[in-house]
């Protein structure tokens, strides 16, 4: 079965471009431009890793980060933010991110980092 990841991005090309990558390398891929509820959507979708981008119409992905590491179901799911703002992560914080990509991102290291924190969650589960 493969690996389910939810992508929350406002910008159309960088979604598909980021969908298209991602279910070619073997992932089953969900991509919304916005979300009421990461909590509930991650749950609907069964979501195991989450790529957000960091500025959302009405919220920022540092806040849906934040709270996807505080909720008790989601606390240990592996989040990756993208900005084409690297200085405002830098300022404000990653809110608790497993990893940060800055756009432009390169395809491998896109994937690079996907796989990464798929073989981290998994390393922790086996450890804990």
């Amino acid at each position: 079965m493969s690996k389910r990841i939810l992508i929350v991005e406002d910008d159309d090309d960088i979604l598909n471009l980021l969908k298209e990558l991602l279910e070619k390398d073997g992932f089953d891929v969900t991509g919304l431009n916005y979300t009421e509820s990461i909590i509930k959507t991650i749950e609907k979708q069964k979501a195991e890793l989450v790529i957000l981008d960091f500025l959302l119409p009405g919220i920022n992905g540092g806040e849906l980060c934040h709270e996807i590491k505080s909720w008790p179901s989601t606390v240990g799911m592996p989040v990756i933010m993208l900005s084409a703002f690297p200085r405002v992560i830098q300022s404000l914080g990653n809110y608790g991110a497993d990893a940060f990509i800055a756009k432009p991102f390169d395809v491998d290291e896109l994937l690079k980092t996907v796989h990464n924190c798929f073989d981290n969650k998994l390393f922790a589960v086996a450890h804990n």
